[in-house]
C-alpha cells in the first residue's frame, strides 16, 4: 500500500537542523539531510508571501504602484518591521523589497490583507498554493512566519517552493538579489549575507525564530547551473552561512561531473472526476502504485494509529494518476477552507479491477464536520463521500 498523508506534529519541529541541495533546473537532489522532517520555516515563509503577490500582479489585480493600505491588525505586528502605521499605505514595489530585505512583519501582513482579505484567509490560500505545488509537508497560519506551533515546512517543501518561484516569476526573482533598500530615510540591509560574499548567489531569503534556529534558502548560478540549497536550524546566523557555502560548494563540484540535461516541461495538473464512485472496502495490501505516478522522492515517518482508527474522514475521488488525487484535494481545500483547515491529506493507492487508483481522502474530523464537508463540495458539484473511523483498516503512513 502506497500512502501519503500530513497533519501537524509540533514535535517532530524539536531537533532543528535539516539540508537539501538540489539542481534548479531538474530538480535532482545533490544532497539531504532530514530533508522531509518538519521545521518551523520562520521568515522563510515570506517567500510564499511573495509568491502570492507575484501571482496577484500577473493577474492584473496589482500594479508595482498600486498602494496597498495599512491596518491596525499590521501597525501591531512584532519585528522585524517598518513601523507602519494604521491609515498609511505601502507601495506593491516598496512591499517587496521591505520583504526580501528587512524582512518586515507588518508588510507581510498588509500583503496578506491586500492578497486574501484577512491574514487567516491568505494563510489557508497559501497552504493550497503549497499542496498545488507539491509542497506535501508544509502548512501555513500567518503570512510572517512568526511563532505559530502550526506553522510547518520542510527543506525539500522549501526548495520546491523556490525552484516554482524562479520558474513562474523570472521577471520578479532579481528582487532577492537586492543588498540594500531605502525607504523614508532609511536604509534596511538584506540579511541574506552570502549576496555579494558567495560566488554566483543571487538570492532569495533567510529566516530565524528561536524554536526554528537560523534558516537560509540560498541559490547560485555558475557556468551555466543553478543550485538551490536549503539549511534549516543553524545554531547562529554564521554558522548556517558556513554551512550553506559547504553545501554549495559540494553540490557544485558534484554536478560538474554530469552532463547538463534540457529544462524539462512541466505540467500542472487539472482536475478531473473520478473514474469511479469512491468506495470503502479493504485496502490490498500488495497494491503497488503505477509506474507513471509521481510521489514523494521518500515516505516520511508513520503517525500514531490512532489517528486513523478514531477520525472521520472524506473521500473526494479515486484517480488513475497520483496528480489528479493531489488536484481534487486541492480543490477541495479552496472549496471549504474553513471547515478543511486542519485536515489531514491522505492519498493512498489500491488494486481495483480495473488497476491501480489513487484515493484522495482528507481527514481528521468528528461525524459532523465530516458530514457538513461533504455537502459543502457536493453543493459545488465535486463527489464527496464521509467515510467513518478505520477501527485499525487502515493505517496512514505519516502526519506532518
Amino acid at each position: 500500500m502506497a500512502v501519503l498523508a500530513f497533519a501537524a506534529v509540533p514535535s517532530q519541529a524539536a531537533s532543528k537542523y535539516a539540508s537539501i541541495v538540489v539542481d534548479a533546473d531538474t530538480g535532482t537532489v545533490l544532497h539531504e539531510e532530514n530533508a522531509d522532517t518538519r521545521r518551523y520555516p520562520a521568515s522563510l515563509t515570506k517567500i510564499m508571501t511573495l509568491y502570492m503577490l507575484f501571482e496577484a500582479i500577473d493577474q492584473g489585480r496589482f500594479k508595482l504602484d498600486t498602494k496597498l493600505p495599512v491596518s491596525a491588525n499590521a501597525q501591531k505586528q512584532e519585528p522585524s518591521k517598518l513601523s507602519l502605521r494604521k491609515g498609511q499605505s505601502i507601495k506593491v514595489r516598496d512591499a517587496i523589497l521591505a520583504l526580501v530585505t528587512k524582512s518586515a512583519n507588518d508588510v507581510a501582513v498588509v500583503v496578506a490583507e491586500a492578497v486574501g482579505g484577512s491574514e487567516s484567509r491568505f494563510a489557508r490560500m497559501m497552504t493550497v498554493k503549497a499542496l498545488a505545488l507539491g509542497m506535501t509537508r508544509t502548512q501555513f497560519r500567518n503570512a510572517s512566519g512568526l511563532p505559530n506551533d502550526r506553522q510547518l515546512s520542510s527543506a525539500r517543501d522549501m526548495s520546491i517552493l523556490a525552484r516554482a518561484l524562479m520558474r513562474n516569476f523570472p521577471r520578479y526573482y532579481p528582487y532577492f538579489s537586492t543588498e540594500q533598500f531605502a525607504y523614508k530615510g532609511e536604509i534596511y540591509a538584506n540579511h541574506n549575507r552570502l549576496l555579494g560574499s558567495y560566488d554566483g548567489v543571487d538570492g532569495i531569503k533567510t529566516g530565524y525564530i528561536r524554536a526554528s534556529g537560523f534558516n537560509l534558502v540560498a541559490s547560485a548560478e555558475r557556468d551555466g547551473r543553478r543550485l538551490v540549497g536549503v539549511v534549516f536550524g543553524g545554531k547562529t546566523g554564521a554558522w548556517r552561512n558556513k554551512r550553506m557555502t559547504e553545501l554549495l560548494d559540494d553540490g557544485f563540484r558534484k554536478i560538474a561531473s554530469v552532463a547538463k540535461a534540457p529544462r524539462p516541461i512541466l505540467e500542472v495538473a487539472e482536475y478531473e472526476p473520478p473514474l469511479t464512485k469512491p468506495a470503502l472496502g479493504e485496502i490490498d495490501t500488495a497494491a503497488r502504485a503505477p509506474t507513471p505516478a509521481k510521489a514523494p522522492p521518500t515516505q516520511a515517518p508513520p503517525p500514531p494509529p490512532e489517528v486513523m482508527m478514531l477520525a472521520w474522514s472524506i473521500q473526494v475521488g479515486a484517480f488513475r494518476q497520483f496528480a489528479l488525487a493531489q488536484a481534487a484535494v486541492t480543490r477541495a481545500s479552496s472549496l471549504a477552507p474553513v471547515l478543511l483547515e486542519d485536515a489531514i491529506v491522505h492519498i493512498f493507492s489500491i488494486q481495483s479491477q480495473t488497476g491501480p487508483l489513487f484515493r484522495a481522502r482528507l481527514t481528521g474530523f468528528d461525524e459532523g464536520t465530516a458530514s457538513e464537508a461533504c455537502s459543502v463540495l457536493m453543493a459545488n458539484k465535486m463527489d464527496c463521500l464521509a467515510v467513518p473511523p478505520t477501527r485499525g483498516t487502515e493505517v496512514a503512513s505519516a502526519t506532518p
